[in-house]
């Protein structure tokens, strides 16, 4: 018994490791290098934009929907992306993001919910986004990692996958569709 024990524990070991290993959390700005469009945050994260997304659960199952009114303006290598959500309960949130292009790609973001300040990374068609982030006293107040992917398609569309974790486990995930204003006719 003892050795079915063992032989079962190493198996979802082996499973939980290859899952982290293989999925989401394995991404690298350089695998994406050489995709294009190439992203430009001046460009790609300027003026009116719009925003449709949801929030998955820890289970998987949708927990919110949300839209989003965005606007994004630069001078020079500093930037402000401001974002308007409403969510399918009614309630509101605002943020509004400080961004600061570095070199080689690199960018910092501050946010007034967010500890600290965000690391990103732009590679080809991608960006990639790290940060702490404090979840509104509503939503329990826990600070999570979170980590976002953009991926920029043909046309400026931008999807937007992200990860909260706490602890290290995935306790949310969020999917979101960002468009120029212009693009929505």
């Amino acid at each position: 018994m003892t050795v079915l024990l063992t032989i079962l524990l190493a198996v979802i070991l082996l499973a939980l490791f290859a899952r982290r290993m293989l999925s989401f959390p394995a991404q690298k700005p350089a695998d994406y290098a050489a995709t294009g469009p190439a992203f430009d945050l001046h460009r790609h994260l300027n003026g009116l934009m719009t925003c449709d997304g949801m929030i998955y659960g820890p289970t998987g199952r949708v927990t919110s929907r949300f839209s989003a009114r965005m606007e994004g303006r630069w001078d020079g290598e500093n930037g402000r992306l401001t974002e308007a959500f409403v969510y399918s309960s009614g309630s509101r949130q605002d943020r509004t993001w400080r961004l600061k292009i570095g070199q080689s790609g690199r960018f910092t973001a501050r946010a007034d919910d967010v500890i600290g300040e965000a690391q990103g990374v732009i590679s080809g068609a991608t960006i990639r986004m790290r940060y702490q982030l404090r979840l509104p006293d509503e939503s329990g107040g826990h600070v999570v990692s979170v980590t976002d992917w953009l991926y920029l398609c043909e046309g400026g569309v931008i999807l937007n996958r992200s990860q909260l974790r706490k602890f290290g486990v995935k306790v949310a995930e969020l999917f979101a569709v960002m468009r120029p204003a212009d693009a929505d006719g």
